[in-house]
Parts: C-alpha cells; sequence; structure tokens
C-alpha cells in the first residue's frame, strides 16, 4: 500500500492490510489533524504570541515561563524580530519569559562582546525603546551573575554594551567615513564603572574583537538600533542660545531616534548634548539678536528644567540647565523644515534619554 503524501516525510503513514475502515479512517484523521496543525504553526511563526496560544491550545507547549523560553530559545522556523517583540513585552509574564529565556544563556568566562554575539543572535532587537531597555537590562543582569567581579555593577555593563553595539555600527558601516580609534572608544567610557575607569587592556580587547569581526546581526532589514544613528531624520548647522551663559554656538544638530544632538564639529562621535524630545513642544520665537529662530519648552511648566544631558570640555556628563532651547536656523525654510521634523519626532518614550540617563547615573555613583 503507497503512503499518504504529506508536507514532508514524517507526515507519511503506512496502512497495514489488516486494518479495518474504521481505523484507516482513524489514521486519517490523525494525519490531517497533523497537517491541519503544521500549517498553522507555519502561518503563525511571525506572531509570536498567537503562535504560543495556539500550541498551548493543543498541547503542543506547556504554558509555564521556563517552557515557553525554551520554545523561544530553540527558534526553530520562528521569526527572530517577533521574538524579540515577544521577549520586550512589558506583561509580568513576558518579563517572566525574557528573564528565563536570558538564564539559557551561559557567558560564564566570556567577554563582553563574545556574549553580546550569542545574545544577539538569538533574537533581533526591537525598535522600540523600553523593550530594548528591559532586554538589555536582563542581558546585563545575566552576565554580571555568571562574571562576578568583572563590572562594579549591572549599569556599567548595560552602558558598555550600548557603546559596543554603536561601535560595531561605527566601525563596520561603510556611511561612517571618520571611524574611531580605539583611544576614542577608551575615552568614552572613562568613568562609567561606578565613577572610575575599566581596564584600559579590556576596553582594547572589546575594541580589537569588533574591528576584526562584526555582529552578525539575524534578518537584517535596516531597521535595527545600531544603524538608527547614522540615517538621521534631519541635520544640519545650527545657532543654539546657551543655558547659564546666553551666547550664541554655532552646533551641528541631527534629528534621530526621537531624540536631538548637537556636536561641536561634523566629526565628533559623541555628542556635546543630548535632548530627549519626550513631553517637550517646539515654537516659533522673536529675536532681537538672531532670525529664524524657535524654542523647544515644557508646556505649562514655564521654570521647570528639561531632561537633558551635555558633555563638559573636561569629558564630564552633566544635566543641562535649560528651561527652554532657542535655536536658529540659517533661513526661514530651514526653520520651517526642523520644526516640522521636530514636531513629528516628539515623542513619550524616547530611547536615548533611558541610555543618557542611565550613563549620568553610573558615571557619578561615586560623587553623589
Amino acid at each position: 500500500m503507497p503512503p499518504l503524501e504529506g508536507d514532508d516525510d514524517t507526515s507519511k503513514i503506512y496502512f497495514p492490510g489488516d486494518l479495518s475502515l474504521q481505523e484507516r479512517q482513524e489514521l486519517e484523521n490523525i494525519r490531517r489533524r497533523k497537517q491541519e496543525l503544521l500549517a498553522d504553526i507555519q502561518r503563525l511563526k511571525d506572531e509570536i504570541a498567537e503562535g504560543i496560544q495556539f500550541l498551548i491550545e493543543n498541547d503542543l507547549l506547556k504554558n509555564t515561563c521556563e517552557d515557553i523560553a525554551q520554545f523561544l530559545y530553540k527558534g526553530e522556523g520562528l521569526n527572530k524580530t517577533a521574538i524579540g517583540d515577544y521577549l520586550g513585552e512589558r506583561d509580568e509574564f513576558n518579563i517572566q519569559v525574557l528573564h528565563a529565556f536570558v538564564e539559557l544563556h551561559e557567558f560564564t568566562d566570556l567577554n563582553l562582546v563574545q556574549a553580546l554575539r550569542q545574545f544577539l543572535w538569538s533574537f533581533r532587537l526591537p525598535g522600540e525603546a523600553q523593550k530594548i531597555d528591559r532586554m538589555m537590562e536582563a542581558f546585563a543582569q545575566r552576565y554580571c551573575q555568571c562574571n562576578n567581579g568583572v563590572f562594579q555593577s549591572t549599569d556599567t555593563c548595560y552602558v558598555l554594551s550600548f557603546a559596543i553595539i554603536m561601535l560595531n555600527t561605527s566601525l563596520h558601516n561603510p556611511n561612517v567615513k571618520d571611524k574611531p580609534t580605539v583611544e576614542r572608544f577608551i575615552g568614552m567610557n572613562r568613568g562609567i564603572n561606578d565613577g572610575g575607569d575599566l581596564p584600559e587592556e579590556l576596553l582594547r580587547n572589546l575594541y580589537e574583537s569588533i574591528k576584526n569581526e562584526p555582529f552578525k546581526i539575524p534578518e537584517d532589514d535596516g531597521n535595527d538600533l545600531t544603524h538608527t544613528f547614522f540615517n538621521p531624520d534631519r541635520e544640519g548647522w545650527l545657532l543654539k542660545l546657551g543655558g547659564r551663559v546666553k551666547t550664541w554656538k554655532r552646533r551641528w544638530f541631527i534629528l534621530t531616534d526621537n531624540c536631538l544632538y548637537y556636536f561641536e564639529y561634523t566629526t565628533d562621535k559623541e555628542p556635546r548634548g543630548i535632548i530627549p524630545l519626550e513631553n517637550l513642544s517646539i515654537r516659533e520665537i522673536e529675536d532681537s539678536k538672531k532670525p529664524n529662530c524657535f524654542e523647544l519648552y515644557i508646556p505649562d511648566n514655564k521654570d521647570q528644567v528639561i531632561k537633558a544631558c551635555k558633555t563638559e570640555a573636561d569629558g564630564r556628563v552633566v544635566e543641562g540647565n535649560h528651561t527652554v532651547y532657542r535655536i536658529s536656523a540659517p533661513t526661514p525654510e530651514e526653520k520651517e523644515e526642523w520644526m516640522k521634523c521636530i514636531k513629528a519626532a516628539i515623542s513619550r518614550d524616547p530611547f536615548y534619554e533611558m541610555l543618557a540617563t542611565r550613563k549620568k547615573k553610573v558615571s557619578f555613583t561615586k560623587r553623589h
């Protein structure tokens, strides 16, 4: 008796000649049900939450965070972008799954780059700031658990992890012409180890590892965090009025990822200031000294300092002191374009506010 054809060899069922008609029908029903399940699983592989629920309802997966984490960790045929989105959700059960998922990674005796390679290959970083924060926080906790004593705190591991991710882009994105040196990488990470410096040899080894081999990013469609900084919504020269000292200074502004950055020179890789656009508003303003002005401000809070940070000349990261940011564009047309783009970028959950706050926190632990 020839086999009944299915989508793969595992679905072929051979009917012995002595089976009754009823037994044959039961086997045929089993085969059809299996094929339906396979088709549904294939259809739901990009919809992780729905797919997990389907498997649970059909007794193919236990409804525990450990079993679901194992299922996602194996990732057979699953969309890794969808895995990242699911793991980053703020629902309490999803957070438990995330931590169970991270526990499946063994980082003992791996340097931070090696651990990141393993971690970032098991899913794809989502684009939402809060999701990224939860996932990288869980990674930092797990790495420090596996490598006790390497860093003073998980905050240090968290900040350095993002520095490595951004270094990967700076060194290997062809759009970045001015490649950072190892000295610049060491300099940008001064003071992040609870106010102290990490060993220079450690930072040099991390730099060389990324320089020699970039991260492999699954399903790279260009939407991941490591590319956003170099595909800005808008960039150009503007004049900015100082906070305490009311002088106008020319700065290179970059608008990306719901934040406004300003640099002293276009070749700088570390911004002089970061202005998260959370809960801000923008308006045109007349200024007797400069044309084409607009302001960023907090509505209904006239005297409240805007949440922002800047880098002093000696490299210290400090909180900004602006209650408003007054900016002058070269032409009326550029003013209109900047205002339009900034309005579109204003959000309630910018990623870089969290990263800037975390970096400031670890830089000044000893002082505060």
